[in-house]
């Protein structure tokens, strides 16, 4: 995605990067995934972190609200708002602190960290847990407390896991191709 004129222009290879980070999600959130009730053990957001953190809060909003919908399509599951909502500030908040992860590599990797997990807690603890005790119905002091060790013991995960991923040559890849199309709009 590029910035032309302050508006947001996506082109083809941004849409089909982001569809396979969206079927990424799904797989990864749906079928590689441990389903104890109220407790899902998955890998499936930083999927959506990185969409949000290549491509922009719409993006990393988009991938969030289709992953969610289409899973739940998938699964049989109806859709929860609470939710979705969580799913797509998965995408969204890393997305806006973007902008504070600069400096060193240990600074850029505190501040990635910091974005998972206000991501991870409002998503996880926040809006999830407001979902399944007010839509779905499940005793919240007899969930809590095990959404907190799930959250303890996966946010960290999902903080390695990112940092891996955006620090990677992959990173670089999907910048560079989306400051080539750039240029070569530009040169147009």
């Amino acid at each position: 995605m590029q910035k032309n004129n302050s508006k947001m222009k996506w082109d083809t290879r941004t849409l089909v990067f982001q569809g396979l980070l969206i079927a990424l999600h799904i797989v990864l959130a749906r079928l590689v995934v441990i389903d104890l009730g109220s407790y899902r053990i998955t890998i499936g957001s930083v999927c959506t972190v990185l969409t949000g953190l290549w491509f922009g809060p719409v993006a990393g909003g988009m991938n969030g609200l289709l992953s969610d919908l289409i899973g739940c399509v998938l699964k049989g599951y109806a859709v929860n708002p609470l939710i979705t909502v969580a799913a797509i500030l998965w995408g969204v908040i890393p997305a806006l602190m973007r902008p504070l992860i600069t400096g060193g590599k240990v600074r850029k990797t505190a501040m990635l960290s910091i974005s998972v997990v206000v991501s991870s807690i409002l998503g996880t603890l926040v809006f999830t847990t407001a979902g399944l005790v007010l839509i779905i119905g499940y005793n919240f002091y007899a969930i809590m407390p095990g959404r907190i060790v799930q959250w303890a013991i996966m946010t960290p995960i999902y903080c390695v896991l990112t940092a891996v991923l955006y620090f990677s040559p992959l990173t670089s890849m999907v910048l560079n191709m989306t400051v080539r199309k750039a240029d070569q709009t530009a040169n147009a």
